[in-house]
Order: C-alpha cells, then sequence, then structure tokens
C-alpha cells in the first residue's frame, strides 16, 4: 500500500467512518475502502488494539444500502445497519446511464434526475442519525445551469440548497464548471477539487516522449470559462497558454444550448508543437473535435485533450472518425464517472483513475484535518516531473 502524505492519522477521528455508494458508484467506493482499510491497518501496526482502535480499523467501512423499486417506478432506499454516530460519505455519480429500472414492465436508464432522487432517498433513510454527512458528487448534477438568462430554472443553485437542508455538511465535486454556484449555499461547505496531478501524471505516463518546455509543448483552454484551470496546467508545467473563443449564434436554441459557429483562436504560433487541450467535460464531444481541427490546421504536432469528465453523449462515433482522421492523439478523462466497456476498449481512450484522490480527502476530512494540501498540487506535479527526468524552469 502507498504511503499516506502527512500526519493526520494521528489526529481523532470526527466519528466512525462509513462509506455509502449510490447506484452506480459500487467499483469507485470499494476502491477507495480498499485504500483507507490498507493505510489505517498499516497505522496501527505494534500498537495495542483497544476496542476504539478496533473501530479505527476494521475490514470495510463500506455500508451497504440499496434502492427498492415498485413497478409503478416509485422507489425507497434501505441501509442495513445502524448510522447512528457515524461520519458517512455518499459516493454518487448522476450521470450513470448503466444503472437501469423497471417501470410498468419496461427497462429504464437512469437519469440524472433519478440518481439526484436516490441520493435524497438514502440520506432520508440515514434518519438525521449521523454525526456528520458528506456527499462526494464528482460531477455536480445540473451544474451546467448555474445561472440564469431571461426565465429560466436555477437547478444547480435549488439542488446544493435542498441537500443542505437535508442536513448534508460537505459537498466534495471536481472541477465544476462554475464554482461560484456555491454561493448558493454560504453555511455549508463545498470543495470544488481540480483532478490535475492525475492528468499530468496519465500524461507522462502514457506519452513517454513528451518534451514539457516552451518550445515543444503548449497548453490549450478551448473556451475563455476554463482560462483559470489552464494557466494552472501553464504555470505548472512552465509552458505557454493559448485560447479559443467561441463565437455562438444568440439567435436561436439547440439541445438547450446556443450554437457554437466558429471558434476563433488567441495565443502564440503552435507550429510543430504538441498541445495539450484542457477542459471540464466532453459532453457530445463536437466543440473537442472543432478545436483539434482547427489546432491540425494551425500546424499543431500532436493533439492531447484532458477533460475530468468524459459523457461522449453523441456516441462514440464521431470520435473515432477524428482520430481516425489524425485531429487527435488522446483523450484523458478521469474515472469517477460510468464508462461504457465500448469506450475503455477504443485505442484513443486513456481512462484516469481517480480513488486513491478520493480515499485521501475521505481520510483526511474523517480525521478533521484540512485538505488545503490536496487541493493544491502544485508541489506534487514538481516532484513528479523531477522524478520522471524532467528538467523544470
Amino acid at each position: 500500500m502507498a504511503e499516506n502524505p502527512g500526519d493526520y492519522q494521528e489526529a481523532v477521528p470526527h466519528g466512525q467512518l462509513g462509506i455509502i455508494a449510490l447506484p452506480g458508484c459500487e467499483r469507485m467506493a470499494r476502491q477507495v475502502d480498499a485504500y483507507i482499510t490498507g493505510w489505517r491497518k498499516d497505522f496501527l501496526k505494534g500498537r495495542p488494539k483497544g476496542d476504539i482502535l478496533r473501530q479505527y480499523a476494521r475490514d470495510s467501512y463500506l455500508i451497504d444500502a440499496h434502492i427498492d423499486r415498485f413497478a409503478t417506478g416509485e422507489a425507497k432506499a434501505v441501509i442495513t445497519q445502524s448510522v447512528r454516530g457515524y461520519d458517512l460519505f455518499l459516493l454518487c455519480d448522476c450521470f450513470n446511464y448503466g444503472v437501469t429500472y423497471k417501470m410498468y414492465g419496461r427497462e429504464y436508464p437512469s437519469s440524472p434526475d433519478d440518481h439526484f432522487a436516490n441520493l435524497k432517498r438514502v440520506i432520508s433513510a440515514a434518519a438525521g442519525k449521523e454525526r456528520r454527512l458528506t456527499v462526494i458528487m464528482p460531477m455536480l448534477y445540473e451544474g451546467r445551469q448555474h445561472w440564469r438568462s431571461a426565465r429560466e430554472s436555477l437547478d444547480s443553485a435549488m439542488a446544493l440548497q435542498e441537500l443542505e437542508r437535508l442536513g448534508v455538511r460537505n459537498i466534495i465535486t471536481f472541477d465544476a464548471h462554475d464554482p461560484r454556484v456555491q454561493n448558493a449555499i454560504p453555511n455549508c461547505g463545498f470543495e470544488n477539487v481540480p483532478p490535475i496531478y492525475q492528468m499530468i501524471k496519465a500524461i507522462v505516463n502514457n506519452v513517454p516522449d513528451l518534451n514539457i518546455d516552451k518550445d515543444h509543448l503548449m497548453i490549450i483552454t478551448p473556451d475563455e470559462g476554463g482560462m483559470k484551470r489552464s494557466i494552472f496546467y501553464s504555470h505548472v508545467l512552465g509552458v505557454d497558454l493559448g485560447m479559443f473563443y467561441k463565437r455562438r449564434d444568440y439567435s436561436r436554441v439547440v439541445d438547450g444550448r446556443n450554437p457554437i459557429m466558429a471558434h476563433e483562436f488567441l495565443g502564440a504560433n503552435v507550429e510543430g508543437k504538441d498541445v495539450v487541450v484542457v477542459d471540464d467535460m466532453i459532453s457530445s464531444g463536437d466543440s473537442a473535435i472543432d478545436v483539434c481541427g482547427k489546432l491540425k490546421e494551425l500546424g499543431a504536432e500532436r493533439v492531447f485533450f484532458c477533460a475530468a469528465f468524459g459523457l461522449f453523449s453523441s456516441g462514440l462515433a464521431r470520435m473515432d472518425a477524428a482520430y481516425k482522421a489524425g485531429l487527435f492523439d488522446k483523450i484523458f478523462t478521469g474515472d469517477m464517472l460510468y464508462a461504457p466497456p465500448e469506450l475503455l476498449e477504443r485505442p484513443w481512450y486513456v481512462s484516469v483513475r481517480m480513488s486513491k484522490y478520493i480515499a485521501y480527502l475521505v481520510d483526511t476530512l474523517n480525521h478533521d484535518m484540512s485538505i488545503s494540501k490536496l487541493l493544491n498540487p502544485a508541489d506534487r506535479i514538481q516532484r513528479l516531473l523531477v522524478e520522471r527526468g524532467y528538467r523544470l524552469g
């Protein structure tokens, strides 16, 4: 088991640790549980095992909870053991369409609304007996509907406020589309976690001949909204930054958004350089393909795309065609959302494992210690690159 960073294990836990996986998050929960179980058993080697320490180092911290469905599609959540006094962490993937249920004899994929309703059901089943409740929702439910234009709903703010009313103390999400949505719940913990270290580690592991310097590499943001994220990448890697500006047609709405008319590039010359495009998500993939195509027209050598979440909501055919056409070389996305088997088999796709990082967050928070170092990975990135032989500065 890898060494656990920091000395927070000497601190007294907030309460007995409990991890509940919502439907579709079982794999991630098992991986997180395995890391924490190993760390705590290693920590207690050679120490006297009193009753308190036996509760601290258990064989598993997973708590069984399941959703029972009625034939009408109605449902209820059942937790099979007491959670009184527990420090509960709930893992929820609201975008796992691989989870299905039957209604009136027909099979339906679970929508984000279904998953969010299941989350509220499990919270209700706990009945407020837990000591503290934290929700880990990698991709924020309704995170793209974070601001109002004309007569529109504010779904993300309403969802966060509802979770706060249900007793949730902390919400942990990754690369929120707009983290300012946390202003809707100023008295509730909201951690927007950047997966930058994991992405850079995956890139150097999968592209061993990558040269990280200003002459050979450039970071690209596909729109102005992701500028802050890309600035961090360019800063820790010591390379230049470029940006695309999306010209949209605001006279019409297609699939809930104003269609993009063109991508205009702002930045230094990319000719002959490898480029890493950084975004929060790949939804249909259309925008990603357009950006990669434009970079190739500008003379970029290799194009790598990094996004915390890969939805590929319009299927994989267009992505396959773009890869065969040489528009991009690799796409890296986190493994926090459901990925169908056919995606994992694609030669252009790399799934970036995030369970160890989530385990660090859970273990640290359970000890009531600061996670500031985990949220700022600059030092770890520098150490990683030095260990891999890159010359920095």
